[in-house]
């Protein structure tokens, strides 16, 4: 992208499609110009670098949960009658909450989501992602977004919660609903009357499905979130069903995400596809890389909720701050040739899953189903090669996605 051709230095660029397909020629335009950017546009400043980034993460001045609610009071009136039932409902979600509130939240579900529950689910995870692909096999096409990525995390949490399996189209379309109106580039306001819905009706099926638990206790994740108790605390109902939410959504937006950003830069990168096929204990860090190089989470928000100096510019008390993690991971300050794709790449810590209080509590169980998708795949399909070069992005700003991934073998 020529300094002529290049966008100006708002976000709001992200809803074009051409940017959106890759973005990260802007965030490095961004990160050079302009590291701590005033978007006028927009009316929030933005961050892109990774040493900035992640010194908000760990810096109490500034507010998750106030940067939600910063986030409602941009809305129009008229929206936020109807957003206001699904800015509530996220209040009370751990990934928008600070502490004291959020050491709570976390500290309860903490106890229900151990990385030695998750590497439990790897049996049962392989025989998901065989069972997917014997059924692409039999046509020698397949959209990886649609019969893979999309289909496998939203089977595994809902097995992991306990929802019945004949529910799971109906509980990914809440979730997807839901997950639609996050970030700070405003959506139409189609988008938010449907998320109010979806949350009313979601919110109706857990608590009669929780009572359900109540009664008959079973060896799944709601049983475990119904019943677990802190120093005498239990997670009350509205606690319970947003945290239901945010698990499936995070649980499986972001980890679809990742499959599909994760195929495509294999593919498109056929020299480190190949150092995968030859040496499949790489996943590891082919996963890493993945969240690094293409991660499936973009943009991240917070509120100053004091005054705040920053490069010599001061962020007012009350002010947007986004922080580009796509940015922040290819900042050639902290990772050299932060533009080429390396599944060997041994060095500085990435922020896709995020950092401190606030790092992932699906970390664990995205980076497993990454990692048995991908050795699966190339190991299936040893001539996996693109059938289309024309993709299509989500429009989402703040999720990285593709609309469909199709491949031949």
């Amino acid at each position: 992208m020529s300094a002529q051709t290049a966008p100006p230095l708002s976000l709001s660029n992200l809803l074009r499609p051409e940017v959106r397909a890759d973005p990260y020629p802007f965030y490095a335009q961004l990160r050079s110009q302009d590291p701590v950017h005033w978007d006028e546009a927009m009316g929030f400043w933005v961050l892109t670098r990774y040493a900035d980034v992640a010194s908000v993460y760990n810096d109490s001045r500034f507010s998750r949960a106030q940067g939600l609610m910063g986030g409602f009071q941009r809305l129009p009136e008229p929206e936020q009658r109807i957003a206001k039932p699904v800015y509530h409902a996220y209040s009370k979600m751990m990934a928008y909450a600070d502490p004291p509130y959020h050491t709570r939240l976390r500290g309860l579900v903490n106890k229900t989501f151990t990385p030695r529950v998750v590497e439990q689910m790897r049996p049962y995870i392989q025989q998901i992602v065989d069972s997917l692909l014997d059924a692409a096999q039999v046509t020698g096409r397949m959209d990886v977004i649609r019969d893979l990525a999309y289909p496998l995390p939203i089977i595994v949490i809902a097995e992991m919660l306990g929802l019945p399996g004949e529910e799971r189209k109906r509980f990914k379309e809440w979730s997807d609903d839901l997950f639609a109106i996050l970030g700070v580039v405003r959506h139409s306001p189609n988008l938010m009357e449907r998320a109010s819905q979806s949350l009313a009706e979601m919110t109706d099926y857990v608590v009669a499905l929780s009572e359900e638990r109540r009664a008959q206790p079973k060896e799944d994740l709601l049983t475990a979130l119904v019943t677990v108790v802190d120093q005498g605390e239990r997670l009350t109902r509205e606690e319970l069903v947003a945290n239901v939410g945010v698990l499936l959504g995070a649980g499986h937006e972001t980890t679809a995400n990742l499959i599909g950003n994760g195929v495509l830069a294999l593919l498109r990168n056929p020299d480190q596809m190949q150092k995968l096929r030859d040496n499949p204990t790489l996943v590891t860090s082919v996963v890493e890389e993945i969240m690094r190089y293409d991660n499936p989470v973009q943009i991240v928000y917070r509120s100053a909720i004091e005054e705040v100096e920053m490069e010599g510019k001061r962020i007012g008390q009350g002010q947007l701050v986004n922080m580009v993690l796509g940015a922040a991971n290819r900042d050639p300050a902290q990772f050299s040739e932060p533009d080429r794709f390396d599944v060997t790449r041994n060095e500085s810590r990435h922020i896709g899953f995020g950092l401190g209080i606030h790092f992932c509590l699906g970390a664990p169980l995205a980076r497993l189903e990454g990692q048995i998708a991908f050795t699966t795949l190339l190991r299936r399909f040893p001539r996996l090669r693109l059938a289309s070069d024309a993709l299509e992005w989500q429009e989402h700003p703040t999720f990285r996605g593709l609309k469909s991934l199709p491949v031949a073998f």
